[in-house]
């Protein structure tokens, strides 16, 4: 299934459907009308899921608004230096373990939503990444376990702030300007992906292809981080991991193609569609005091 978060008149979530989405809380008022608390449902919610496809009311998706596939994940967490190329064109070392750092969920948007070139940096670049969801609250699990609790698997941009990155030691606050982790375009569930480490992966540019990889190329696979991340804490339904971007990123470039106003980023992965997103300057802050 293709699981997604709307708006059609309320927001909501849907299952998509060539190219209609299913309306389930329309299909089933018991169903939850957001991804984490279906997520929370487990296998139960999924069944319901499945019955409410023969029933609900379809909309084109067209006249729908697809919004980040979880508008709040309770933990947004990303892997730096996972691809060889990455790990060349950055100058660093091959990391010996996982390089795991935090986007703040604040920083989400959705898959077709602006991103904001800030007023802070004009040192802004793309980062096209394969991304999964936990579907379990889950602990010390193992690598050969860590299939079961991985709900699926969706497109995420780690939009960096190169300088603001780079100027400590710790990225956070690089990655976690608001609109940098566009998501999405909805929640490709994990039957549905045979193996997720044969995905090919491309990021373009205004149309000219920056980035062009596979998943097979990753250094720490899905599984390897699900059982890296659960030693150390507890891994919660709609936790969002990113797995890391490969090589072709702008500040890699001789010389550097950063992102500027007007340019449009599409990150492509087989199996889980595409999303877009155009650069804009930062608006003025309209959600309180700034």
């Amino acid at each position: 299934m293709k699981l997604a978060t709307f708006t059609h008149e309320s927001t909501r979530i849907g299952a998509v459907v060539g190219d209609q989405i299913v309306d389930l809380a329309a299909a089933d008022a018991d169903l939850p009308t957001d991804m984490i608390g279906l997520l929370e449902a487990g296998p139960a919610g999924l069944e319901a899921v499945h019955a409410a496809l023969e029933e609900g009311p379809r909309i084109p998706l067209a006249d729908v608004r697809l919004e980040a596939t979880l508008l709040r994940p309770p933990k947004f967490l990303a892997v730096g230096l996972n691809y060889a190329d990455h790990v060349a064109e950055s100058g660093a070392e091959t990391p010996a373990h996982p390089t795991i750092f935090n986007k703040q969920s604040t920083c989400v948007t959705g898959p077709y939503d602006d991103i904001h070139l800030p007023r802070a940096s004009h040192v802004l670049d793309y980062e096209g990444e394969f991304g999964f969801v936990i579907g379990r609250r889950c602990r010390h699990v193992s690598r050969d376990d860590a299939a079961e609790v991985i709900a699926g698997y969706l497109i995420v941009d780690d939009v960096s702030v190169r300088d603001w990155q780079l100027r400590v030691p710790t990225w956070t606050m690089g990655k976690s300007f608001d609109t940098h982790g566009p998501i999405g375009p909805w929640l490709t569930t994990a039957d549905e992906i045979p193996d997720p480490h044969q995905l090919g992966l491309r990021t373009f540019v205004n149309g000219e292809l920056r980035q062009e990889s596979n998943t097979k190329e990753l250094i720490f696979d899905c599984f390897t981080l699900v059982e890296h991340l659960s030693t150390a804490f507890t891994l919660e339904p709609g936790d969002v991991i990113a797995t890391g971007t490969p090589g072709g990123v702008g500040i890699g470039m001789k010389p550097p193609k950063l992102l500027v106003a007007g340019d449009v980023v599409r990150i492509e992965i087989d199996g889980l569609g595409a999303i877009e997103n155009t650069v804009i300057p930062e608006p003025q802050f309209t959600g309180g005091i700034r």
